[in-house]
């Protein structure tokens, strides 16, 4: 006799929630753009206050809130609407973390229509590319580094800062990452290191902070540039993704030649996984990047292949909540 083997029932509700996932994300979009979360910032209110406080119709606004209530970004009690404290921290201008909403517009208005042309990116195997004026490249850059900004803030809560006192941040786009590294710790300096078209934009944030004293800003191409020096500490941040593999081999090298024995790197990317379950956002990211522009996502595996040649030993990956990993790496 042949044992019996348990069976789970198949169920359809994974494949469904992937597939109108784009209606839950749209109507996220829509409720920042018209203000429903800024509504509930000072405390919970009816459909009717909120509809007087954002000049929406009735019947549209309740489908938002309804929609946005499902998915966890508000709770709904005796028909007054509030806000959980992740829309608070993250949705509103006065909440605890980074206001996302810079972020969703991008998301709404460059990437979603990006993303309409995906399948001839699929079926060619060609790059998107965008095409954008002056002022939609300016809500590019708004998006892109509001998203740093969160990053930066993970990066801080979830990587400690305390044991190092001469970092070099290399080739990234966004100085916040080692801004918030130097809030966290009042002994560390940072020598930015960022491509020529970036350098003013540095300044400008490190003064800003009032981290001026602690900062250097010097200009170099990221693929060529030779830092030098005996830092404790290297960020790459948002860089590799931009390059090919024999461009990021050099600027490993390049990292390490600037890095004191034992000196740790830290990479802040996205990455696709060789393990049986891959992280969702990385994957969904890989597919951002080269529909967007043709930057690629690359397998963590080939990360640490790099990483060896060039003087790196991987000690530890972080997962950021939200945002990319991190592959910690030591100076050999």
């Amino acid at each position: 006799m042949t044992a019996t083997q348990p069976t789970t029932a198949s169920t359809p509700a994974a494949i469904l929630d992937i597939a109108i996932g784009f209606m839950g994300a749209k109507q996220l979009f829509a409720a920042s753009r018209v203000g429903l979360f800024t509504a509930l910032a000072e405390g919970p209110r009816s459909l009717e206050e909120l509809v007087g406080a954002t000049g929406v119709n009735a019947q549209q606004l309740r489908i938002l809130a309804d929609s946005m209530t499902a998915q966890g970004l508000l709770t709904r009690e005796a028909g007054r609407y509030a806000l959980t404290p992740d829309a608070a921290a993250y949705l509103t201008a006065d909440g605890a973390g980074i206001d996302l909403t810079p972020f969703l517009a991008f998301l709404n208005d460059i990437s979603y229509k990006q993303w309409l042309r995906y399948d001839d990116t699929v079926d060619s195997g060609e790059a998107g590319t965008l095409e954008l004026d002056e002022a939609g490249w300016g809500d590019f850059m708004a998006g892109v580094m509001t998203y740093n900004e969160l990053h930066a803030e993970q990066l801080a809560a979830h990587f400690d800062f305390s044991r190092y006192r001469n970092a070099l941040d290399f080739g990234g786009l966004s100085p916040a990452f080692a801004v918030n590294g130097m809030k966290a710790n009042p002994e560390l300096n940072t020598r930015f290191v960022f491509a020529p078209d970036f350098t003013d934009s540095v300044q400008q944030a490190v003064e800003a902070a009032g981290l001026a004293e602690r900062s250097t800003v010097e200009g170099g191409d990221t693929e060529t540039a030779q830092p030098g020096g005996e830092h404790d500490l290297v960020l790459v941040n948002h860089v590799i993704h931009r390059f090919d593999d024999a461009q990021n081999r050099v600027i490993f090298a390049n990292a390490r030649a600037a890095a004191a024995p034992g000196a740790h790197l830290v990479v802040l990317d996205f990455f696709l996984d060789d393990n049986p379950v891959q992280r969702k956002i990385d994957a969904l990211h890989a597919g951002e990047y080269f529909n967007i522009d043709g930057t690629v996502v690359y397998p963590e595996s080939t990360v640490a292949e790099w990483l060896a040649a060039t003087g790196w030993k991987p000690v530890e990956t972080i997962a950021l909540p939200g945002s990319p990993r991190i592959l910690v790496a030591e100076a050999v």
